[in-house]
């Protein structure tokens, strides 16, 4: 029997704290996302970001982490996904397999930002394409 209980209150402390769906790594060619601003005396090239999806009863959630080059974390953001699902775009661009790439809009402290998985895998990017903001109906600031 305590058993039993004990793994219906870790069920419940997942459902009211959320599990993580999937975790993912910035590419190193993309930029940052638009609420990390590069520390004074780095470059882009010096930092890392990690992402983790959770699912959650109230929606969906991002938490952003941005790493020095020695893995000592600078800052931790969590912002909320747009909707439960990744978006898919009407038309697939050139290059790129039927349903990709598929994007998240995530919404940190009042800053919007899209981000782009291009193919599965542990990689994402932050995308500025104009025409993919415009389609997915986004503003700078929601």
């Amino acid at each position: 029997m305590r058993f039993y209980l004990c793994g219906v209150i870790l069920i419940l402390v997942a459902i009211l704290a959320g599990c993580v769906e999937s975790s993912f790594n910035l590419a190193p060619d993309s930029r940052l996302p638009e609420w990390f601003d590069v520390p004074e005396g780095m470059t882009r090239n010096d930092l890392s970001v990690t992402m983790d999806y959770y699912v959650k009863r109230s929606g969906g959630q991002a938490v952003f982490k941005l790493y020095n080059k020695h893995g000592k974390k600078l800052e931790q953001v969590t912002g909320h996904t747009r909707g439960d699902k990744p978006i898919k775009l009407k038309n697939s661009p050139a290059g790129f397999p039927p349903g990709r790439p598929m994007y998240e809009v995530v919404t940190v402290n009042g800053i919007v930002d899209i981000i782009e998985h291009r193919e599965k895998g542990p990689t994402f990017y932050v995308t500025s394409d104009p025409t993919i903001w415009k389609e997915l109906g986004v503003r700078k600031e929601e």
